[in-house]
């Protein structure tokens, strides 16, 4: 029943100026926020209405949302005598999509400031634009001893969206560089294959040929990242290198390893990757341990990597 209210308020939605963004918005909430299907559909029906008032008033890009438009909507919401917590989750509901607009690229200017800043919105990830994206996986310097080791780090966490822990397990069977794949054993043991793209590829090359072979110590096992002592890294040691790079690359101080898990769904999706395949990429759908991906799967998902992934 809840499936069906919310397919036909995404086909209304879609119907609608603006209404393929506002899908990518509502996606990103299912995929990366957590929320609840009532809550979803919730803001699915608030956004409708703002989508109608779009409509009226002749908006059909998301460019042409300006202050004064926000501000005349709320307007007419407060005279509508609608109650006060009806009008605040819709305004909740706009703010949020707005927000998702600025940091996606969509929009330059971020004019869901103006609106009351709402606490549900701290639930959201943080997700970084593009290019800040781009800045931080530059941030390592030729010059470090650990350069090699650090870009495939950075570029792998964009690239597969995987958690500090998972890519701290991986091991270098894990890995099949020629095909372009990645094996990722993931909570509850599940395990997923992921599409690896060209840039991450050479940077893990890079890193197995220049200077994993002179971290490496009888102990090393076949971890794939080593510290310097040459034993397994750890989540916490990834955390830090990336906070590291965070910084020198001025990105947010809150940034976080799951900030690149949230870019790189958010940006597969804001691209036009379908729900489906994100989820799979990031885990989020039930992958038995032993299952194996057929042949037809694994082009699949690497057709929609290669295709909506902004660093293929």
């Amino acid at each position: 029943m809840l499936q069906t209210q919310r397919q036909s308020v995404a086909e209304k939605i879609l119907s609608l100026p603006l209404g393929k963004d506002v899908k990518s918005f509502l996606d990103y909430l299912t995929v990366e926020a957590g929320l609840s299907g009532n809550t979803i559909l919730a803001y699915g029906r608030d956004l409708k209405g703002f989508l109608k008032f779009c409509k009226v008033n002749k908006v059909e890009q998301i460019q042409q949302i300006k202050p004064s438009f926000i501000q005349e909507y709320l307007r007419v919401l407060t005279k509508a005598n609608r109650s006060e917590s009806s009008v605040k989750r819709s305004l909740i509901a706009v703010r949020m999509f707005l927000r998702f607009a600025k940091l996606t690229g969509l929009v330059e200017d971020d004019f869901a400031a103006i609106l009351e800043s709402p606490k549900l919105w701290q639930k959201l990830p943080i997700v970084c634009s593009k290019q800040q994206v781009v800045n931080l996986l530059n941030a390592p310097s030729p010059d470090e001893p650990f350069y090699y080791r650090d870009r495939a780090i950075l570029e792998l966490l964009y690239a597969v969206g995987v958690r500090a822990s998972e890519l701290a397990g991986l091991k270098t069977s894990d890995l099949n560089l020629e095909i372009g794949y990645l094996r990722c054993l993931g909570k509850g043991n599940k395990e997923r294959i992921i599409p690896l793209g060209k840039v991450a590829i050479a940077a893990t090359v890079e890193y197995l040929s220049k200077l994993r072979p002179k971290l490496s110590k009888p102990f090393s096992g076949d971890f794939l990242l080593l510290s310097r002592t040459g034993r397994q890294m750890g989540r916490i040691e990834i955390w830090r290198l990336v906070k590291k790079y965070a910084i020198r690359a001025g990105m947010p101080r809150n940034l976080t390893v799951h900030t690149l898990r949230h870019c790189f769904a958010t940006h597969l999706l804001a691209g036009g990757a379908d729900l489906r395949s994100v989820q799979e990429m990031l885990g989020h759908v039930d992958i038995a341990t032993t299952q194996i991906y057929t042949h037809v799967d694994q082009e699949r998902l690497r057709s929609i990597h290669k295709k909506f992934h902004p660093r293929p």
